[in-house]
């Protein structure tokens, strides 16, 4: 999201600044980000990004490969993250039906949840079928709707939520070749059937589809996907995957919906 666009609370611009620098850097993983594609997803000026970069590096949050020049996550950001170890319940509730999931139609299977203007990938469970699409690693961050996951996820919310959300990652997606126009048809078409299909998916001839896991107001918790090689999500396979994952997002929603009440009594 641009930075520029936010109304930061009073004294809190540099925290808001380093913080979207962050999650740029997070984006990456292991491959890392360069200083310019991080001036250019930010919005901000170059000296400013690089002050931040700076800090973060003295913190131990970002580190920069000393051959590439490139910044990836610090070691002191994972070590934090451990401190909440359970902080997706979801996952808890969902870990089971995955791995039937995955059992039942042989491919990989992922558990993405929103975060702000972005989808991550928390779990991953694979098939047994010979060959596996692992694209997406867990705790990949992505704006929302670059991946089937986002996408059915913006077709759960209310237009105009979704609408925002999209207009606001607007630079972000520009980034990877993607428009505002262009993934508003997508969300729509989501809406329209009820899951969201990528015929090509991110590796070449391999496919993907989601299906949101809804709460009791309708709203999307998370999304299940399956993962394949594009042959093994033709047209004809594609109807009984859809299926499957539709039994499986029921059955999670249901099993959370029995724990809440459980803790109530």
């Amino acid at each position: 999201m641009d930075v520029k666009s936010k109304t930061p609370t009073q004294g809190a611009q540099s925290l808001r600044r380093a913080l979207a620098v962050l999650r740029l850097v997070a984006e990456t993983q292991e491959h890392g980000i360069r200083l310019v594609d991080l001036v250019a997803g930010t919005g901000l000026n170059r000296p400013t990004v690089h002050r931040l970069l700076q800090v973060l590096r003295e913190e131990g949050v970002v580190e920069q490969d000393e051959d590439t020049r490139r910044y990836r996550v610090g070691a002191e950001l994972a070590l934090l993250g451990m401190a909440r170890g359970n902080r997706f319940p979801i996952r808890g509730v969902a870990e089971p039906f995955l791995h039937e999931l995955a059992a039942k139609v042989g491919d990989t299977v992922f558990l993405t949840i929103r975060q702000g203007a972005d989808s991550i990938a928390i779990d991953r469970v694979t098939g047994r079928y010979p060959i596996q699409v692992l694209a997406t690693e867990t705790g990949v961050r992505r704006p929302l709707g670059v991946g089937v996951a986002g996408v059915v996820m913006l077709a759960s919310m209310p237009s105009a939520e979704a609408m925002a959300l999209i207009s606001g990652n607007a630079r972000r997606l520009a980034r990877l070749g993607m428009t505002v126009a262009g993934l508003q048809a997508r969300v729509a078409e989501a809406q329209a059937i009820g899951y969201a299909w990528a015929p090509s998916g991110v590796v070449p001839n391999t496919s993907a589809v989601s299906v949101p896991v809804l709460d009791e107001r309708g709203e999307a918790l998370a999304a299940v996907t399956v993962a394949a090689m594009a042959d093994r999500l033709s047209d004809d396979r594609l109807t009984d995957v859809v299926a499957a994952l539709q039994d499986t997002v029921r059955r999670i929603a249901r099993r959370r919906k029995e724990l809440a009440v459980r803790r109530v009594r």
